[in-house]
């Protein structure tokens, strides 16, 4: 039998970030316990600032009935002489019957004791309570807090609770809180409660107290306002994912506004108008004509028929926050951007300041920028070697400074963002100040790259420093745990070489860039980092990327070519035949060392398959190649030969000069495929 089943927990206004970052889990939390009670069924769970609420439809009233199993001793240690042996009075103990109760069954090659024992399922009204505790006990919102007498924690104080059975009002206690059947309409109308006899009365109550309960149904009329607003408007309304989540989280009865700002305060970054009204205000920027207006939109939670006041209070508000960062970007501009303060700013504990940070950033940029000389000094023909060198370094002396502006520390968010302007109004060259604007990028998944190879080098040498500098004081990631975000360094390194085709030998740079550090294991570093490319190419065979990392390769762009080449290759139809020559090719020199050289004697060649096989060798390895592909199908072709070879001839012989000579034939041929990737890696 099945009834609905309501479930109202009822708390003071719940913190919408914290809550946001565990919803995901909840449903799943939920549905755990319920499958552990088997009373599992399909259910909605809704949320308002003020309330949690799951619904089920259909729910057991009773657990299903069911039976457990024992199985015993094998029924010849069971018995002597027709008396139970100790090990079958054990076994009818255990089960809480006499011995004669007990049956046989087969277990294996054996018959043993058996015991089958039916269970009447519960009532699903004797269950519940416990369910809720451990369910709200399992919720993980980083802090908590404790109210009253209640020895439990939660993420605010629960003040009401309603679990209903069909029209039974089930009789717990949660976190101390007695169920009732009463909860609150919308606290705009009043803060007295509401009783219900009935779910479908629950729901109308609700409804009546302005309480839209669904989230779901929440975001789309904020969505639908807005859609409304921008077109009698001509605005646009910049609808930010996580701000529209928020605001979700913090209303009960969302109401879209619109207001206005002074045009004064236009004359400040777009980005310190748009930060004040999401981070302060939870406001939404508007466009119009894709410029920044001075309008704002606001998602109001209170019920009224006159919302005049609510817009000129919000106005207020943001009139006070902006001319506060005026005032901060006002006294920045007239300081400048100055670096001499960097000095007293510890970076991190054993790594000096952040002016010492910045000299190391300049000594790395210059080193990747002279890697990388052709290219770079491509960027600007009006500038001459030594003056690109120059603003290269001046970027990287001026990139940390706006840590020192006052808008900064109001908005830390703003790093580099502010920097670029202060650079501007400076008259410095457009190009630095575009890199001090994104020498934090990449600084998540979606995000975009550095969108000049100027800003490419500054946000490297930003990355590079700050994942040797880490690694040198040993503040390196473990399991999780990556306080310093360095995997996501790793991450960026790899996709801003990419992207340019830069010259990034891991091995190469790692290893004369070490000396601006204490001693430390750079092959430890470099297997972090390998680490990383198996996540960047996750959708790709993992011993393809095993395979090109264990032939030497370390240069990050021919990393990602040998791999994309390998992929496709491995792809083909003819693939499995051909590489079943190699991996035997592979076998045969398995002791042998790859690396070395391996001197073959033409004289020594006596077969006429050995003889055509080292031809065909020596013309293939001769030729320059275009590309990784073009190589590795030249050496794929050597498969007939290769086929012959082991067909006709025997490598294995008596005479050692011989048969070293024909083991060298194949050691070379596997040498040049490792040049590629070491193919005994790839599995398919």
């Amino acid at each position: 039998m099945q009834k609905p089943l309501l479930i109202e927990i009822g708390v003071e206004e719940l913190p919408a970030i914290p809550f946001l970052k565990e919803f995901p889990n909840i449903k799943a939390k939920w549905s755990k316990i319920l499958e552990a009670n088997e009373l599992f069924s399909e259910f909605d769970f809704f949320y308002t600032p003020r309330r949690l609420v799951f619904w089920h439809k259909n729910f057991l009233v009773k657990q299903p009935n069911h039976f457990e199993e024992f199985f015993g001793a094998p029924e010849e240690n069971a018995y002597e002489d027709g008396k139970p042996t100790a090990a079958a009075i054990g076994f009818a103990k255990k089960c809480g019957v006499d011995v004669d109760k007990l049956e046989r069954a087969q277990k294996g090659d054996k018959r043993v004791l058996y015991y089958k024992k039916d269970i009447e399922g519960k009532e699903s009204k004797d269950l519940i309570e416990k369910m809720l505790n451990d369910f709200l006990k399992s919720l993980n919102f980083g802090k908590s807090m404790r109210w009253g007498n209640c020895e439990e924690s939660f993420i605010r104080p629960i003040r009401w609770l309603t679990v209903m059975l069909g029209d039974e009002v089930l009789q717990m206690q949660v976190f101390g809180v007695k169920s009732n059947s009463f909860t609150y309409p919308h606290r705009s109308l009043t803060s007295n409660k509401f009783t219900f006899s009935s779910v479908g009365n629950y729901f109308e109550e609700l409804v009546r107290g302005f309480v839209v309960l669904s989230q779901d149904e929440r975001y789309e009329k904020i969505i639908s306002q807005i859609d409304a607003l921008e077109a009698i408007s001509d605005i646009n309304v910049e609808k930010d994912k996580e701000l529209l989540e928020e605001v979700v989280a913090i209303t009960e009865h969302p109401t879209v506004l619109m207001g206005n700002f002074d045009e004064l305060f236009l004359k400040l970054p777009p980005e310190v108008i748009i930060t004040s009204m999401k981070e302060n205000q939870r406001y939404f920027p508007v466009f119009e004509n894709n410029s920044l207006s001075n309008h704002f939109v606001v998602v109001s939670n209170a019920v009224s028929n006159d919302y005049i006041l609510i817009i000129k209070g919000n106005e207020k508000v943001l009139h006070a926050r902006l001319s506060d960062a005026l005032f901060f970007y006002e006294n920045d501009l007239k300081k400048g951007l100055q670096t001499e303060g960097l000095k007293s700013i510890v970076y991190i504990e054993g790594l000096g300041s952040l002016y010492d940070k910045s000299r190391r950033e300049e000594r790395i940029g210059a080193y990747i920028a002279n890697a990388n000389k052709k290219a770079f000094l491509a960027q600007k023909d009006d500038l001459s070697e030594d003056d690109l060198n120059a603003l290269l370094a001046k970027a990287l002396t001026l990139a940390k400074a706006d840590l020192l502006s006052e808008m900064v520390g109001e908005f830390p968010e703003l790093q580099g963002v502010m920097g670029y302007y202060y650079a501007l109004e400076a008259k410095e060259d457009k190009m630095l100040a575009l890199a001090l604007k994104e020498q934090y990028l990449p600084n998540n998944e979606e995000s975009a790259l550095p969108s000049t190879l100027f800003s490419a080098i500054v946000a490297l040498s930003n990355k590079v420093d700050s994942l040797m500098a880490l690694f040198s004081i040993g503040k390196i990631p473990t399991g999780t745990k990556d306080p310093f975000a360095l995997r996501r360094a790793v991450n960026g390194i790899i996709k801003i070489v990419l992207k340019y085709n830069l010259k990034f030998n891991i091995r190469t740079v790692f290893g004369e860039l070490c000396a601006l550090y204490s001693p430390f294991d750079i092959l430890q570093l470099e297997s972090f980092f390998i680490e990383r490319l198996y996540q960047l190419f996750d959708k790709v065979n993992s011993s393809i990327i095993t395979a090109v990392i264990e032939g030497g390769e370390r240069d990050i762009v021919k990393i990602a070519q040998k791999i994309e080449v390998l992929k496709n290759i491995s792809q083909e139809e003819s693939f499995k035949e051909v590489f079943s020559t190699f991996k035997r090719v592979a076998n045969i020199i398995k002791d042998i060392n790859c690396d070395a050289e391996h001197a073959v004697y033409e004289v020594l060649l006596q077969d006429e398959a050995e003889k055509a096989l080292f031809e065909a060798y020596t013309k293939t390895v001769s030729k320059e190649y275009e590309n990784f592909d073009e190589k590795l199908r030249a050496l794929f072709a050597l498969k007939p030969f290769i086929d012959t070879f082991f067909n006709n001839v025997m490598v294995n012989v008596d005479d050692q000069k011989i048969k070293q000579n024909r083991l060298n034939i194949i050691a070379s041929i596997y040498k040049a495929f490792k040049s590629i990737a070491d193919i005994k890696e790839i599995s398919v």
